[in-house]
């Protein structure tokens, strides 16, 4: 599956109508959850046969289209699913993952009706009874490429900067590159983002670092404000804005990043870091979260699927104690990365 994402131009009236969908999809979630915890669902078959009920109960639920409806109760479901995967799998605590009332709902998802691209492209309109309209889309990606039927999903997504329209397009992305006949080990780490196996190194960005003073400055603006008024609301959008760059930065360095050390390589071999436990350690705990390894990884077995080549991942124990120069055992921990003669 491919997502597409484009930047989305409109009225301030539609933007309105987008953020009534969102909330109806809010709705329909917490109603499908509340239904699953009084034992009304016992599949997803019900609570599909509910969302007709609550459309034909309340008004406001019955401008949301039949499918998009449908897909908010899958989404409830899919948390469902997963809770009793992990009774199943016997994770305990927190971890279980009880599913929780969604408060702050920023996407809502159309299936295969209720919207309509333009012929040359550049638009979606959406037919339910919100009012959404015909929305411009803007991006850098050609949806000529693709038929109208490959198109299986359509979100409507409200972030700090504006509002984005997701196309997700079923389709076995598979290119071809020449074999390189070269293998390499990669160790992560907090000083150097990672170390291979010929004694390479990639620099720590730090994107967190180096924007973490506008960032204060923005949290302080906010906490100055008034609850409730627009001045806290202008406040919250501009720090919005300073964490979403942020987490733009790291995504986009783990994709080129990750694309260059499987497009040079035909094995590519890293430990199989658990992130969740690591982060534990409540003295490293930002440092490690902010390096981005786990979607440094995502994009390692992503691309290795796209291209062809080889990914593994082994156990991180007792690795990374061989000197690269001299060749001496040492045992290192994530405070100690180096070694001296």
């Amino acid at each position: 599956m491919l997502v597409l994402e484009f930047k989305t131009y409109g009225k301030p009236g539609q933007f309105k109508a987008i953020d009534e969908a969102i909330r109806i999809c809010q709705f329909i979630r917490n109603k499908s959850i509340r239904l699953w915890m009084d034992g009304g669902a016992k599949s997803w078959f019900d609570l599909s046969r509910y969302c007709a009920i609550w459309a034909s109960e309340f008004d406001f639920a019955n401008k949301l289209g039949a499918m998009a409806r449908q897909a908010s109760a899958e989404r409830a479901w899919a948390s469902i699913s997963r809770f009793y995967e992990n009774i199943k799998n016997g994770v305990k605590g927190k971890k279980v993952g009880f599913p929780k009332f969604q408060k702050d709902c920023r996407s809502v998802e159309y299936k295969t009706n209720s919207w309509k691209l333009s012929e040359d492209r550049k638009a979606v309109t959406f037919t339910d009874k919100c009012g959404i309209g015909r929305l411009k889309l803007k991006g850098t990606r050609d949806m000529n490429v693709y038929q109208p039927d490959q198109i299986k999903r359509v979100r409507l997504v409200k972030r700090a900067d504006g509002y984005y329209v997701q196309f997700c397009i079923q389709v076995d992305r598979v290119e071809i590159v020449a074999m390189t006949g070269k293998t390499v080990g990669l160790d992560v780490g907090l000083k150097e983002f990672y170390t291979d196996s010929n004694g390479d190194t990639v620099s720590n960005p730090k994107f967190l670092h180096r924007g973490e003073i506008r960032l204060k400055r923005a949290q302080r603006l906010v906490s100055r404000k008034a609850k409730g008024g627009s001045n806290r609301r202008k406040a919250r959008v501009i720090l919005g804005k300073r964490h979403l760059k942020i987490s733009r930065q790291r995504k986009d360095h783990a994709i080129k990043l990750a694309r260059c050390v499987i497009t040079s390589n035909d094995v590519v071999v890293y430990e199989d870091l658990r992130v969740s436990n690591m982060v534990k350690n409540h003295c490293l705990a930002k440092s490690i979260s902010h390096a981005s390894w786990y979607l440094f990884r995502v994009f390692l077995e992503y691309f290795g699927k796209v291209f062809g080549r080889i990914t593994i991942a082994v156990n991180p124990a007792y690795t990374s104690q061989e000197c690269s120069n001299c060749g001496e055992v040492v045992k290192k921990s994530l405070s100690t990365r180096t070694h001296c003669l």
